[in-house]
């Protein structure tokens, strides 16, 4: 069984992050296998990715969501190190800006979709509207509510367009997340990325695996699904995000397209 139907949440069922272990590492024996395989991962993304653009038929939204301490970041620089950054675009999404807040919560995300030929990658995403909105009560039920059906609807359209979506939940436990924050403290080159509101929001652990299973339930759809990566482990977690990514991309089929010109008729001088 391909990795990516063993970690996809199923439309239509439940996502029950209680039933799912993030120290299990399925189909994977250890870190030696896992860096073999995910180096081999890592090329086959770069060939895919000039592919990709030569065809200039579809584009690829990657998605990644987690807990503070979740390795988002880390998943990108180990999984997305062979990419060509220049048909690649990663944007973290912060804080709205009081332009951003102006418009509908979609607004700034569309913005950053990619174009065909390329790769975008978000940190975070129109996700937070349904999740932090949520848990801090930024805006009333009867707001962020609609946003499930807004989200679906905006993620139709775009692989209507040919954006293939990859949304990838990065699930650690808590003890976890506890164990790496407390290697930032004892760190003195990580101690910056430590803020007062990393702690605090340890406070609101069970509110937010509440609202994430209610995204991930609500809006793992056939055009666009959500992958909970077990990651307690960093190297299982690359190697499971950089398969899926090659076992998705090579179901596009995609070929070279053919030579603009007779090539039987070059003559080089």
């Amino acid at each position: 069984m391909k990795l990516k139907h063993r970690l996809v949440v199923e439309p239509g069922k439940k996502a029950r992050l209680a039933d799912r272990n993030p120290d299990t590492t399925p189909g994977v024996k250890d870190k030696d296998a896992a860096e073999e395989a995910l180096q081999k991962n890592t090329a086959r993304l770069a060939e895919l990715q000039y592919l990709l653009y030569a065809e200039n038929k579809h584009s690829v939204l990657i998605v990644f969501q987690a807990l503070d301490a979740g390795g988002k970041d880390g998943t990108i620089r180990h999984v997305m190190s062979s990419l060509n950054p220049q048909g690649t675009a990663v944007t973290s999404f912060k804080v709205p800006s009081t332009e951003e807040a102006a418009h509908d919560f979609l607004w700034r995300i569309h913005k950053a979709t990619p174009r065909k030929g390329e790769f975008a990658i978000f940190n975070r995403s129109h996700y937070e509207d349904v999740l932090v909105v949520r848990v801090h009560n930024l805006v009333p039920r009867s707001v962020w509510s609609k946003h499930y059906d807004h989200i679906n609807a905006f993620e139709k359209l775009l692989a209507d367009h040919h954006v293939k979506i990859l949304k990838f939940f990065l699930h650690i436990s808590k003890e976890e997340q506890r164990a790496r924050f407390e290697k930032r403290l004892d760190d003195p080159t990580r101690q910056w990325k430590l803020s007062p509101a990393d702690f605090s929001e340890r406070n609101y652990w069970d509110a937010y695996l509440e609202a994430y299973e209610d995204a991930l339930t609500r809006c793992s759809t056939t055009w666009a699904p959500w992958y909970v990566i077990p990651a307690n482990k960093k190297w299982f977690r690359n190697l499971a995000v950089s398969q899926i990514l090659v076992e998705c991309l090579q179901e596009l089929n995609m070929e070279f397209p053919p030579p603009s010109m007779d090539l039987a008729q070059v003559r080089l001088k």
